[in-house]
């Protein structure tokens, strides 16, 4: 498939003006397709990033250290916090997850998305850091039924860690309406459409247009 023309493929810049990157954010219970949605976008979008969390977790088969998540200990975990290092971070299950702040803000600055594979709590401390910045979407499932039968048969945790997931769901689904939008992931491709629009419509908002004004003061110089 190939990838969608992106604003920020020709360098942060939309209909040829510079702008601002974005923060985009997706929250959902574990099993109900926010990670395939990210992998998805980010193949058919170049002009978006993923943020690349610190853990305290494992790595679960096929993951790569620097790839997927920076995995480290608690204690190196403790101080990346202590050093102001971190823009989130929440304990999630038993583990540790926190985003590094330099490289993203980084990207930002340059117009720059980014992707954020993050829960409630982490979607609260990044909207408090930068508020104009986020942009916030909440996955849920079609029914309770189909989050089981995911998290049952994706074969990657163990009963227990199965059974804390799914005792868990009630907790993050009750955050939903802190988000900017919300999609049901009944069908994965109209989803990541529907991801894909929001995405679209937020790149071309005014405020993160950082050349708009130039522009029509040259326009209104011009006539």
């Amino acid at each position: 498939m190939s990838r969608a023309t992106t604003s920020a493929d020709t360098g942060g810049k939309s209909g040829g003006l510079a702008r601002r990157g974005l923060l985009l954010v997706l929250s959902s219970p574990s099993g109900a397709g926010k990670t395939t949605l990210s992998r998805k976008l980010l193949e058919q979008d170049f002009g978006i990033a993923m943020s690349v969390s610190v853990t305290t977790r494992a790595p679960r088969p096929g993951e790569v250290d620097g790839r997927d998540y920076h995995f480290r200990d608690v204690a190196a975990f403790e101080k990346l916090g202590d050093d102001g290092a971190l823009l989130e971070w929440a304990r999630v299950h038993g583990n540790l997850y926190g985003t590094p702040a330099a490289a993203v803000m980084e990207q930002l600055a340059t117009g720059r998305d980014v992707l954020f594979d993050i829960d409630w709590q982490g979607a609260q401390q990044l909207t408090g850091k930068a508020p104009a910045d986020v942009v916030r979407v909440f996955i849920l499932p079609p029914s309770a039924e189909t989050l089981r039968h995911r998290l049952e048969t994706r074969a990657q945790d163990k009963p227990d860690v199965v059974a804390r997931r799914l005792a868990g769901a009630a907790a993050e689904i009750e955050h939903w309406a802190e988000y900017d939008y919300v999609l049901v992931n009944s069908d994965l491709d109209m989803c990541l459409e529907n991801l894909r629009t929001i995405l679209a419509a937020e790149r071309l908002k005014r405020s993160r247009q950082t050349a708009l004004a130039g522009l029509v003061e040259g326009l209104l110089k011009g006539l």
